[in-house]
């Protein structure tokens, strides 16, 4: 899983950069969500890998605060990611005659660049109470890696504030990005439902379900983890649900953007040198 998530976004990057047709906001976002997943799975998976192989499974303070950090970093980048590139289809559709002048190279930097200081910023607070606190009791966590809810659990020092943080990043980073997200695509809704021709409506909806198949997968098993009490948090639905989100959705996310996407497809043949092959 982790080698098909390091190829399918990596040549999702590749593809992008290399051919001049998909130089547009819609891809420029799109390639740097594959950036982000590589990353994301990266912070996580290699350290899992190492421990089932050598059958050492233990991780220093430093280091577990380090990839909780990056984890909280990369899956907040995610998050806002996700809602610029639900802004781009909205501009896109609702807007079109606007989109090069709205979307253009400077406000598309100016949006990954704000996505990437956001999530750090709110990241970096979680992680600093975090190796404030005192881990009186059992060390031993309950995962596959240094996830907020686990530690948190194990903390004996008080987490009230700690609590009230998480809280405010849930909303900023979850319940913020989600609505801008479906208010968006209602707008988007209401314009296909406007176009008369059949095959437009079904391009749009081509166009757009990818993305909201991507949010669906990503933000369902997120809102299952973190959008509860702590005191009723359950380890094992905290491990299923954080597979999906951390290994098998930035796995499948390249699948879901090309397979339906004729501009993808016919960029991917030519980078592995294919179209002829294909022509015939």
């Amino acid at each position: 899983m982790y080698l098909v998530t390091l190829l399918g976004n990596l040549s999702i990057i590749l593809d992008i950069v290399s051919d001049q047709h998909l130089h547009t906001p819609m891809y420029f976002f799109l390639a740097n969500l594959s950036f982000i997943d590589t990353c994301f799975t990266s912070t996580i998976v290699p350290k899992m890998l190492t421990s089932i192989q050598t059958q050492h499974h233990t991780i220093s303070r430093t280091a577990c605060l380090l990839q909780m950090y990056f984890f909280m970093t990369l899956a907040m980048a995610d998050d806002f990611l996700l809602t610029v590139m639900a802004y781009d289809r909205y501009v896109a559709i609702c807007l079109p005659l606007h989109y090069n002048t709205v979307m253009c190279p400077q406000r598309c930097l100016s949006l990954v660049a704000t996505s990437w200081l956001s999530s750090n910023l709110l990241a970096f607070p979680l992680t600093l109470q975090m190796a404030r606190a005192s881990f009186c009791a059992s060390r031993s966590i309950p995962h596959f890696f240094c996830d907020l809810l686990p530690l948190l659990k194990l903390a004996c020092s008080d987490t009230h504030t700690f609590q009230l943080t998480m809280f405010a990043d849930a909303v900023l980073a979850g319940v913020v990005p989600l609505t801008c997200i479906l208010v968006s695509y209602g707008h988007v809704m209401h314009t296909i439902l406007r176009i008369p021709s059949v095959g437009g409506k079904r391009k749009v909806f081509s166009t757009c379900g990818s993305h909201l198949t991507v949010v669906a997968l990503f933000y369902g098993t997120v809102f299952l983890v973190y959008f509860q009490p702590s005191s009723s948090y359950s380890a094992d639905t905290g491990m299923v649900a954080s597979i999906i989100y951390t290994m098998v959705t930035p796995m499948l996310n390249p699948f879901i953007y090309s397979l339906r996407n004729k501009d993808m497809n016919r960029a991917l043949w030519k980078l592995f040198g294919l179209g002829k092959h294909r022509n015939l």
